[in-house]
């Protein structure tokens, strides 16, 4: 069966016309079927983005709606392009500080470090302490502890002899 040209052109011309979008059927499309179901409210996976908020123990929240997502945070809106967070300056966190808190929007010092320690002992703020003879100590307002060592003039005899207590040695024999 031969067909001559302009044969072929009515078919190129008239068998596009007989398909037609209702002669379509869309049960043999399985992508079709996930563009029905989008529009179903019932979906079991839900793509909340434009919809609303979820925050970090996934609790979906409205548009317009005010959360915290998480412990330590800021309180949030829900928008369409997701949450925006009030970021306050939160004040500085005392520098002795010894205890911070982290219940609210800014963290939060709850007890102020107001001693030194030095070789595991704890001492007050400027109070003076020995630890060795030849040492005097001061516990400063900065929490640290600043050391004097003596400075011992060299003895003018021959066999120095270092008494107990005493930080430079003396002469015993003149």
């Amino acid at each position: 069966m031969a067909l001559h040209i302009h044969e072929a052109w009515i078919l190129l011309f008239v068998i596009p016309a007989l398909v037609t979008p209702a002669a379509i059927n869309h049960e043999d499309y399985a992508a079709d079927e996930g563009d029905q179901t989008s529009s179903n409210d019932n979906l079991i996976f839900d793509d909340y983005r434009g919809k609303g908020c979820v925050d970090d123990s996934g609790f979906v929240y409205k548009l317009g709606e005010r959360f915290f997502p998480g412990h330590s945070n800021c309180p949030c809106v829900c928008t369409e392009d997701g949450p925006i967070c009030d970021q306050p300056e939160c004040p500085k966190i005392h520098p002795k500080c010894t205890k911070v808190e982290h219940n609210g929007c800014c963290p939060e010092c709850k007890e102020v470090k107001n001693f030194c320690e030095y070789h595991g002992k704890n001492y007050k703020i400027l109070e003076e302490f020995k630890p060795s003879p030849c040492e005097w100590c001061r516990c400063e307002p900065s929490n640290e502890v600043h050391c004097v060592v003596a400075d011992c003039a060299v003895p003018e005899c021959v066999n120095p002899v270092y008494e107990p207590e005493q930080c430079c040695p003396v002469c015993k024999n003149g």
